[in-house]
């Protein structure tokens, strides 16, 4: 090929057929199947791990960005040299199947293996690394037969249990509602407004794990960002403080003591109030004749109202009297009892003591309702703000007993700790926000919950050589909603033997939440095709924990919460040699359009498809990876997939160029381009060691530019050098663009594949810089940079700096106190 200068409207014969590259790639890597695991211990292992899709549809925008930013690094390690696990899969059960069956009047299974088979061919034609014999559905009964195994372990135990809890319920359907199924307190389904009602549900006991959970998380920092780390800490919510014995007394005459949490004793003198969530069972015992029918009409107003309404920053607050009176044990004075939406009944005691002067929800409460407030902490001069929650001195905070006036936020809740253990009235005592993982769904499409109800035995766990407990044959209609699970009116299913008595009994009607599938599915991917055991513990002790876990930071706290309590779970069964699933976590960021996320109500959404057939996969891939740092957004409506088309087809044009023979000795080729080849692979290999992948393409773009320069006005195409370049190129491409690296690479004379071509050596002597840049600062702050040689003496690197006009500037007229030098990099001068 004739060489062509680079200009904005390229020669057709400057150009290849984007398409037409890709069916012939993709076809030969089918064959060759280069990323299937070795496993044999040849080389050191990685395992990367994708958040695993859920088939909904085909591939969308966000997919095309993740799976992208995932395949950097798992192709990097490949060209390393690692045996590297990067397996495929899909997160298939899941309510979404379930409606398409209603609609369609179909078995979920169609909807979702359709999907799969879409994606799957998808996946494909994007080029990822994929080991294809590591694939796995969780929909699949000889997957959820380790499910239900998992649930069986959990439950042998003690983890796993059963208890009332109030759940979303659809008036209408007559079904019971997942939070994310509520929309503005309706059913996302009819629109009616969604009640709260009491049903026996399957709990996880996660609070048994919760303080290894925040304690393990030091482990993960540096390796997890900061951003996940600190919203698991905050779900999990650990509080010291005291529980704080209050008497209620009922109008029946009976007295109850009721026990409050608060993580501010110090302010027991300033409660004014007491508040009872009005969903608990508490507030209904107490409440007084002549407030009941009151309460019982408030109370059915906060059941149509969402956890997260209730918890609003700035909602306004409701309540009723329950015509009662509680004891503050620090005062003796009586006080009113309400009940209240914006106390829960799960968490803690499901009660407060209302501090109005020191807690902000208190405060807004007691103006609401006329109710006294006393401040227990000193606010400083000048503070004209509502609740005080800052630090001070103890105010109004004394009885016969103890004194906190005075002391500061820290000693007086010590000494009220003290004096309340020491009365009989409290004691200090840690609380955590996290609740028990509420498990059971009243749905069709999930793995089938493997317990039996017989009314002799009791629960009775299905043994584990009858697993999986396989799914009905339903669809259409049969999975419509009537009140009780879709399960429970399929009899012939549900009516079983006992497998201890022999006697009649029922099969459990709920299934699991989908959050159960994908909290182990990591450990079944070393070996997914093993039909004795849900995981081989050899090969993943081989393998795990996963060293590279890449996902949206919306899983940040369920998924990933509910993983490591898994992994903790079965460590101290003996299965597991670690307690933490993901050594490292790699979020990236939404893609959106125009500012805003793509949906389409707003219209402003992106076909993947349209634009890989318009620009290519390498094109969009380049794209995704080359916007910014994997964290941030990308804007598609800013975005130049354009750009990125004609920067591939000037690197596939070098390939075309290069006339030195195949095994040419770089050695005896230009020194200035080899100096820029190695400095490129050293940066780009710390790059993509720090995950700034933007900025290794960059890198990769000024290669291709100085080769190109190299080319047409420098040493030639027949010098080593050039060849050495361009195969740098190649290699460091095929990590984001792999087609077109593999067409690179082919003509360059290489067999495939690029993706096991190996990362090029750096030679140290081609990347010692013969000069750096020295920072020189006055006062601190950087005045000057000067490129001063490598080599160069302090005594030298002083007069340089001195003489340099923008220092003198700075220091004018005063005197040089002291100068510190340290050659070649910085020299730091103090002024008298």
């Amino acid at each position: 090929m004739s060489e062509e200068t680079d200009t904005t409207v390229e020669p057709e014969e400057s150009t290849y057929d984007i398409h037409a590259t890709q069916e012939k790639w993709l076809k030969v890597w089918e064959d060759l199947d280069p990323f299937r695991v070795l496993d044999d211990g040849s080389r050191e292992r990685r395992y990367l791990l994708d958040m695993f899709p859920y088939p909904s549809g085909d591939l969308h925008m966000g997919h095309a960005e993740v799976f992208a930013l995932a395949d950097v690094i798992a192709r990097y390690w490949f060209q390393q040299g690692y045996d590297v696990l990067h397996p495929v899969g899909w997160d298939s059960f899941g309510l979404n199947a379930e409606n398409a069956a209603i609609k369609r009047n179909e078995h979920p299974a169609t909807w979702t293996y359709q999907n799969i088979a879409t994606q799957a061919e998808s996946f494909r034609r994007y080029a990822i690394s994929f080991d294809w014999s590591k694939r796995l559905h969780t929909s699949d009964p000889e997957y959820y037969k380790w499910t239900q195994w998992l649930f069986l372990k959990l439950y042998d135990a003690g983890l796993a249990y059963r208890r009332g809890a109030a759940v979303n319920w659809c008036p209408r359907d007559q079904t019971v509602l997942a939070n994310e199924q509520v929309t503005g307190g309706r059913c996302e389904r009819c629109g009616a407004e969604v009640t709260k009602r009491v049903l026996t549900q399957w709990f996880f006991k996660v609070t048994d794990f919760v303080q290894r959970l925040l304690d393990d998380m030091s482990a993960l920092e540096g390796n997890w960002p900061d951003r996940v780390l600190t919203m698991q800490r905050n779900w999990i919510g650990r509080s010291e403080g005291a529980h704080v014995d209050f008497v209620i007394a009922g109008e029946d005459g009976v007295k109850r003591t009721v026990t409050v949490f608060t993580t501010r004793p110090d302010t027991l003198f300033g409660a004014t109030f007491f508040v009872i969530a009005a969903d608990a069972p508490l507030a209904a015992e107490v409440c007084a004749t002549e407030q009941r029918r009151a309460f019982e009409d408030y109370l059915e107003q906060v059941r149509r109202s969402t956890e997260i309404e209730r918890l609003t920053e700035g909602r306004e607050k409701t309540g009723v009297p329950l015509g009662v009176q509680a004891v503050n044990p620090a005062t003796g004075g009586r006080i009113p009892v309400y009940a209240a939406d914006y106390v829960l009944a799960d968490y803690g005691t499901g009660a407060i003591m209302a501090v109005p002067g020191q807690d902000q929800r208190d405060w807004d409460f007691a103006k609401k309702f006329d109710l006294p407030i006393v401040r227990t902490v000193q606010p400083p001069d000048g503070f004209d703000g509502e609740a005080y929650t800052g630090d001070g001195p103890a105010t109004n905070s004394a009885n016969d007993e103890v004194d906190l006036n005075g002391l500061p936020v820290g000693a007086a809740k010590s000494l009220m700790i003290d004096w309340l253990e020491q009365s009989g009235l409290g004691r200090g005592t840690v609380n955590y926000r996290l609740r028990d993982w509420l498990v059971s769904r009243q749905r069709f499409w999930g793995p089938p919950i493997p317990i039996v109800h017989c009314p002799g035995c009791g629960e009775v766990p299905v043994p584990e050589d009858q697993l999986p407990v396989v799914l009905p044959d339903l669809k259409g209609e049969d999975l419509a909603p009537k009140g009780v699970s879709p399960l429970a009116a399929a009899t012939d299913w549900v009516e079983v033997e006992c497998p201890r008595c022999g006697g009649p009994a029922k099969r459990d009607t709920d299934t699991m939440d989908t959050f159960v599938d994908s909290s182990w599915y990591f450990l079944r991917y070393p070996t997914p095709d093993d039909a004795s055991k849900a995981f081989d513990v050899e090969a993943v002790r081989r393998w795990a924990p996963v060293d590279q876990y890449v996902g949206g930071v919306e899983h940040a706290i369920l998924h990933l919460l509910y993983s490591r309590f898994v992994t903790k779970a079965l460590h101290d069964m003996g299965y597991l040699e670690f307690v933490e699933p993901f050594t490292a976590l790699l979020n990236q960021g939404e893609v959106i359009n125009e500012g805003r996320g793509m949906s389409k109500s707003l219209g402003n959404g992106v076909d993947l498809g349209e634009q890989l057939k318009a620009y290519g996969v390498d094109a969009v891939r380049l794209t995704m990876v080359f916007a910014g740092p994997p964290e941030d957004d990308i804007d598609w409506a800013d975005m130049s997939p354009g750009g990125s088309v004609k920067f591939l087809q000037r690197a596939w044009r070098l390939s075309g160029d290069v006339a030195a023979p195949i095994g040419t000795d770089p050695a005896d080729g230009d020194v200035e381009l080899r100096r820029m080849t190695h400095r490129t692979i050293r940066d780009c290999t710390e790059l993509v060691e720090r995950q700034r992948f933007n900025v290794m393409i960059a890198k990769v773009m000024e290669l291709v530019n100085a080769s190109r320069k190299a080319i047409d006005s420098g040493c030639g195409p027949a010098d080593p050098a050039v060849r050495e370049a361009v195969e740098a190129v190649a290699v460091t491409l095929s990590l984001v663009a792999p087609y077109t690296a593999e067409e690179m690479w082919s003509r360059l004379g290489h067999e495939p594949t690029v993706a096991k071509a190996g990362w090029p050596h750096v030679d140290p002597a081609l990347v010692v810089e013969d000069t750096v840049t020295c920072v020189v600062q006055v006062q601190g702050k950087v005045r000057a940079k000067l490129t001063v040689p490598v080599s160069i003496g302090e005594a030298e690197l002083q007069s340089l700096a001195l003489a340099d006009p923008q220092v003198v500037r700075h220091i004018g007229d005063r005197p040089v106190r002291k100068v510190i030098v340290r050659p070649p990099r910085v020299v730091n001068l103090v002024l008298g």
